[in-house]
């Protein structure tokens, strides 16, 4: 398969980066800073595309590729991918699902904790010697809290078992009420919003979903509620989660993505009620290794005329 044009949108894990390297004839994109001269040169080549979720395939580059087939994306998200082309011309997109789900929720779960007992907030407190004047100020507890989820799937499914562990309650919102499920349901996020202490965001992004957590929201929610944001960054509206932070009409706010990354508001770094994470969610050696092998495993599956093991369309 080396003469296979396969090109890798964005960085990946080293070992993806090496095994696409071995298998194809590679393009990274970020080696050609004239991105027109690259597509004009090199893209009828490109049989494949690699991103991730936060590097897709937009119209413009679709276009671009006239021989693409397919799409392997190392990760659950599709929305940086123009489906509605993929469709139109008969191109395969597979992602990532499963595999990091518990990943995302453990870390869910250290965010929380993270957020609400100041762990960041303690550790700089002792190593610059505030500790020898006095005990650092209380912090509020995680156990018995109401938790409430916007998106009910895999990912919210694995967060609400682990906060189960911690004695919570767990409400939910999302487009339709699970039948199977346990969890208090409420048909909108203000409802649910307005009946937890701790709001998780960990639904898809689509148009619907685009700013779903606004200032109607975040003032349901609350100045004793908390905002943990493990979907995407265009979920928030940022500048009225700032607005509210700075204001007091939040508690705090735990985020691992936000709208712009990287660049994060400069007005977020300076405050001890939040909880800054680079987008790391899926980020462990073990569990990148496994998307890698499954990106692998579906354009191997596609050049061969096998069935691709994790096909989104």
């Amino acid at each position: 398969m080396g003469s296979i044009g396969v090109l890798l949108l964005s960085q990946v894990a080293p070992y993806l980066e090496q095994e696409l390297n071995k298998r194809y004839n590679l393009f990274r994109l970020w080696d050609y800073p004239k991105k027109s001269h690259f597509l004009t040169q090199h893209g009828a080549s490109i049989r494949a595309v690699v991103g991730r979720s936060t590097s897709g395939a937009d119209s413009e580059l679709i276009d671009a590729l006239p021989n693409l087939e397919i799409i392997s994306s190392s990760g659950v998200g599709v929305d940086k991918i123009d489906l509605i082309k993929c469709k139109e011309k008969g191109i395969r997109v597979t992602n990532t699902p499963d595999v990091l789900t518990d990943e995302v929720a453990d870390l869910t779960i250290g965010l929380i904790l993270a957020l609400l007992r100041r762990i960041c907030e303690c550790d700089r407190y002792v190593r610059s010697g505030n500790w020898k004047r006095g005990d650092y100020k209380l912090t509020s507890k995680f156990s018995g809290k109401t938790v409430g989820i916007i998106g009910l799937g895999r990912i919210g499914t694995a967060i609400a078992k682990r906060a189960e562990g911690f004695n919570c309650s767990i409400c939910y919102y999302s487009r339709t009420k699970k039948q199977e499920s346990k969890y208090k349901y409420y048909p909108s996020v203000v409802e649910v919003a307005s009946n937890c202490d701790i709001l998780i965001v960990a639904c898809s992004l689509t148009e619907e979903t685009h700013h779903i957590i606004n200032r109607e929201v975040i003032s349901a929610l609350g100045p004793k509620g908390f905002l943990i944001n493990i979907g995407r960054g265009k979920h928030v509206d940022e500048p009225e989660l700032i607005s509210a932070l700075l204001e007091g009409r939040l508690g705090g706010a735990g985020l691992d993505v936000f709208e712009n990354e990287p660049h994060v508001p400069e007005e977020l770094l300076g405050l001890e009620n939040v909880v800054l994470l680079p987008h790391i969610g899926s980020a462990t050696v073990e569990t990148r290794t496994v998307m890698a092998d499954l990106v692998l495993g579906n354009l191997e599956a596609h050049f061969l005329g096998k069935p691709l093991l994790t096909p989104f369309i």
